[in-house]
């Protein structure tokens, strides 16, 4: 039991650092540190080189889901509210978690092997050697790319979800597309994508942050650089949706303590 404790241990003490880390990186923010050029090569790897698979796995979600609930509406009846029922689920939750999972699993990972080679060969001690932080070089540029650009991502995953939706309630239930997207203009509120954009954010600054915090915390060799990149997509994950849960409490519901 003890290799695991240790394990357990060395999680939490990198989770910290991650938290750490997240607050280094506002105040370098606040402080107009950056280097605008690494934003860039960075936005391109968050968008461009992600768009693919964002936009595959949107449509497909939107068709399966589409399918699922069709199904049991139109069997009740309820065929005005097809697109109701896809948009306040689809639109509201699937596509910035699976556009952020997405970006998790690419990008992510990338930046913890990237950032966890520069730490094992030294590279990062290289830097502080030429005053540079590593923070201003290589953090925050990824961070701020990542918030720019998951956002923009989800917006091209919700409208590819649609299309999907809209395709499959067509072809397998009938539903012609003006009640669909009719539907769909009822349920969703101005607000809403609003909401979309600050969960693609925020899921954006989990992203960066989780994946840069476990490449700067790696030790060892090429082994460790990999596990590196796996629990940081890992941790990713599950912080998408700890933190997807309390956005929606505080957004969707009124609790009364």
């Amino acid at each position: 039991m003890q290799p695991k404790t240790n394990f357990e241990k060395y999680w939490i003490v990198r989770s910290f650092a991650a938290i750490l880390l997240f607050g280094q990186v506002w105040l370098h923010l606040l402080q107009g540190k950056t280097y605008y050029r690494k934003i860039m090569q960075h936005m391109v790897t968050a968008g461009p080189d992600s768009i693919s698979p964002v936009l595959l796995v949107g449509g497909f979600a939107g068709m399966i889901f589409t399918i699922q609930t069709a199904r049991e509406l139109v069997r009740f009846g309820a065929v005005d509210v097809v697109g109701g029922a896809f948009a306040l689920a689809f639109c509201r939750e699937l596509a910035p978690i699976l556009t952020a999972s997405i970006i998790a699993g690419q990008v992510g990972s990338a930046f913890a092997a990237e950032i966890g080679t520069m730490q094992v060969t030294e590279q990062i001690d290289a830097l502080y050697m030429l005053k540079t932080d590593p923070i201003d070089y290589l953090v925050l540029p990824r961070v701020i790319a990542c918030c720019l650009m998951v956002p923009l991502m989800t917006v091209f995953a919700l409208v590819m979800g649609i299309i999907g939706g809209v395709f499959a309630a067509w072809q397998f239930y009938e539903v012609v597309p003006e009640i669909f997207l009719e539907s769909v203009r009822d349920f969703l509120e101005p607000s809403d994508l609003f909401i979309i954009l600050l969960k693609g954010f925020i899921f954006g600054v989990l992203v960066a942050v989780i994946g840069c915090s476990w490449g700067l915390t790696t030790k060892g060799g090429a082994k460790e650089v990999g596990e590196s990149a796996t629990k940081a997509v890992v941790t990713s994950w599950v912080s998408i949706f700890i933190m997807d849960f309390f956005v929606s409490v505080l957004l969707f519901e009124r609790i009364d303590f």
